[in-house]
C-alpha cells in the first residue's frame, strides 16, 4: 500500500531543506506531483494531504482525471503536446511545459485570443541535444521566442527540461546550471510576452541539485506514487 500523503510530506520537508541550503526561501519552489498513469484516488490522497499542483503528460488521460476531481488545483500538461491537440490542451490545462515549435505556440495563442484569457506555456528545452527527446535546441530557443513575441495570447513564463540520464544527481547539474544561464540571459531583453520567471527542472532522482541550480518548479512523480504502472 502505497502511503501517499506520507510521500508528499517527505517530499515537501526535502525540497524546502533543499532550498533553504541554498540560501532561497523553503516556499520558493513548488512541487507539480506527476500522476501519469496513476488512478484517481492516488491523486485525490495527494491534493488532501496539501498538493496543489498535478502533471499529467497526455491530453485524454488528463481529461478523464481533471473531470472527476472537483477540488481546486493548478493543472500541468508536462508530455510532448501535438499541435492538433492545442485547443483541447488550454481547456485542460492551466499551464503548458512543453512549447517546443512556432506553429504550436501560434496555435496556442488562438486558442488563448477565443477563450479570452493567455495561455500560461514554458519552452521545452532539449539541453543535451538528444534526438530521442522533443524540446527546442540550446541555441534556437532565442529564435522562437523572438518569433512569438508579437503573440498577446501566449504568456511564455519560462523554460523546462528533462535533462539526460545521467549516472547520479550531481551529474545533471550543469545542464540544469546551463538552463539558468540560458534563462537569465534570454529574460535580459524578452519581448514583454515572455517574462521568463521560471524554471521547471527537477524530479525524483535529482529535484535537490536542480533546486541547487535555481528552479522555481520541481516534478515529482515516483516519489510521491511510487513506480509506475
Amino acid at each position: 500500500m502505497i502511503d501517499v500523503a506520507a510521500n508528499w510530506n517527505r517530499v515537501r520537508q526535502q525540497v524546502a531543506e533543499a532550498a533553504r541550503n541554498a540560501g532561497r526561501d523553503g516556499d520558493a519552489v513548488r512541487i507539480v506531483a506527476v500522476s501519469k498513469t496513476k488512478p484517481i484516488e492516488l491523486i485525490q490522497q495527494a491534493i488532501l494531504a496539501g498538493a496543489t499542483d498535478i502533471g499529467e503528460n497526455y491530453v485524454q488521460e488528463a481529461s478523464e482525471k481533471i473531470s472527476r476531481i472537483t477540488t481546486p488545483v493548478t493543472w500541468h500538461m508536462i508530455g510532448h503536446l501535438q499541435r492538433n491537440k492545442a485547443g483541447r490542451a488550454v481547456e485542460l490545462f492551466d499551464v503548458i511545459h512543453t512549447l517546443d515549435s512556432t506553429t504550436l505556440g501560434a496555435a496556442l495563442a488562438r486558442h488563448g485570443e477565443r477563450r479570452g484569457r493567455p495561455v500560461r506555456a514554458f519552452v521545452e528545452v532539449n539541453i543535451g541535444g538528444e534526438s530521442t527527446k522533443s524540446g527546442v535546441a540550446v541555441e534556437a530557443v532565442e529564435a522562437l521566442l523572438a518569433s512569438l513575441a508579437t503573440r498577446r495570447w501566449l504568456l511564455i513564463d519560462g523554460l523546462m527540461t528533462v535533462p539526460p540520464v545521467a549516472a547520479s544527481a550531481d551529474a545533471a547539474r550543469p545542464y540544469f546550471r546551463q538552463l539558468r544561464e540560458l534563462r537569465d540571459r534570454l529574460a535580459a531583453h524578452a519581448a514583454d510576452n515572455a517574462p521568463l520567471r521560471e524554471l521547471s527542472m527537477g524530479m525524483s532522482d535529482d529535484f535537490r541539485v536542480a533546486i541547487e541550480e535555481g528552479a522555481t518548479i520541481v516534478r515529482i512523480g515516483r516519489a510521491i506514487f511510487g513506480e509506475r504502472t
